[in-house]
């Protein structure tokens, strides 16, 4: 999976949003296909338009777990979405997770102006459910 320093360095050198547009397509692309069995109504995120599915994984310390996704869209532009959002949280303990500004992120990059209405809510939405996921991981 590509790192998000990476994508945000890529995103500096395209100054079009057609080329913003084509290259978000390019990383979901990249993602791997989640099996058809991980495709659940426990899996999918509410609240996109798109069909949009998330699965947890986690290791380590029970207290602070790293945490681990996997994602998939139906939609091309959504799909790219989560990869990046994966790029921004996977891989990282709980309690870094629940601190992360990623729409900050989004807007850094130049993509939550240019998403529909219907596409940042359901961006809001998917990570509202990587935060709770990782919120629901730690002590009270």
């Amino acid at each position: 999976m590509i790192s998000l320093n990476q994508i945000i360095d890529d995103f500096a050198f395209l100054d079009e949003w057609e080329d913003r547009y084509r290259y978000v397509i390019e990383l979901g692309k990249s993602l791997p296909e989640m099996p058809e069995a991980l495709r659940t109504s426990g899996n999918k995120v509410q609240g996109c338009a798109s069909q949009v599915w998330l699965v947890t994984h986690t290791a380590g310390d029970p207290e602070d777990p790293v945490l681990t996704f996997e994602g998939e869209s139906d939609a091309h532009i959504v799909r790219g979405l989560v990869a990046i959002a994966l790029a921004i949280f996977s891989g990282k303990r709980a309690s870094e997770i629940a601190r992360i500004d990623a729409l900050d992120i989004f807007g850094k990059i130049g993509l939550i102006e240019h998403l529909s209405s219907q596409r940042a809510n359901g961006l809001r939405s998917m990570i509202r459910r990587v935060k709770n996921e990782a919120e629901v991981r730690l002590p009270a």
